[in-house]
């Protein structure tokens, strides 16, 4: 398969769940002995998110898209983002620079939800993702309007971000997060959620299908199977491509 980068470091622990994934994929898919190529350009996330807190997007978009771009300069074809709220809400400034396919995580999921069925999501996701609705937004923008998505109260709100940012972004996985998580998803169900979107990509660490009593999109699983079929169609136009031009030579 084609290499592709990864912008990673948002959070590192997020990074790390890409590489085992993406490897595993490849893995499964190819088997042998090969494994993913990536590229990943790993930023600092502490300043962007401080950036975040203080609400400044265009400056946190900024202080992500330099680093984004170098993965191209070292011809890598593919490039996403490993945290959703970049994602979603700046991809323009992160695709305009690159000029290389670049794979958006809500879009891979809203290609998911489509096959699934379901109508009636639990977003579980850092409060910006939660409160300012630009994700449930960008699945919108590509053909899901009529989900009636649901996020939990102010309280479980404060939890869900609080365990990101202080556990699950420094690689801590506590027996209490899950339990508090667990019991948030549960609400989310209790009132009518028919599936649950971890909306950050560390929601992973401490909830999955064995644990949630809905379908769990697995949003990492996801945007990796989405970026490895765009490699894998990429791969093969370009070994069609020079066939036809070595016969034709």
């Amino acid at each position: 398969m084609k290499t592709t980068g990864i912008l990673g470091g948002m959070s590192a622990a997020a990074t790390a769940l890409y590489d085992t994934q993406l490897n595993a994929l490849v893995q499964q898919r190819l088997a042998g002995l090969h494994s993913a190529g990536i590229v990943v350009r790993s930023v600092d996330f502490a300043p962007i998110a401080a950036l975040q807190a203080a609400g400044v997007w265009g400056a946190a978009g900024l202080a992500s898209c330099p680093r984004g771009r170098r993965p191209c300069r070292r011809g890598v074809p593919i490039c996403w983002s490993s945290r959703p709220t970049p994602c979603t809400r700046w991809p323009v400034r992160l695709r305009q620079p690159l000029q290389i396919p670049f794979v958006n995580i809500a879009d891979a999921t809203a290609a998911a939800i489509v096959a699934g069925g379901q109508r009636r999501p639990g977003l579980m996701a850092t409060a910006y993702t939660m409160e300012q609705g630009f994700y449930l937004s960008r699945l919108a923008v590509v053909g899901l309007g009529g989900l009636d998505g649901l996020v939990t109260h102010a309280k479980g709100r404060a939890d869900t971000h609080r365990i990101i940012y202080v556990e699950l972004c420094r690689g801590m996985v506590l027996a209490d997060g899950r339990t508090r998580f667990e019991a948030i998803a549960a609400g989310l169900i209790g009132r009518g959620a028919d599936f649950l979107i971890p909306g950050c990509t560390e929601v992973g660490m401490l909830l999955d299908q064995r644990n949630v009593a809905v379908p769990v999109y697995d949003t990492v699983a996801i945007h990796c199977r989405a970026a490895f079929d765009l490699a894998m169609a990429i791969q093969v136009g370009q070994d069609h491509d020079a066939l036809g031009n070595s016969a034709a030579g």
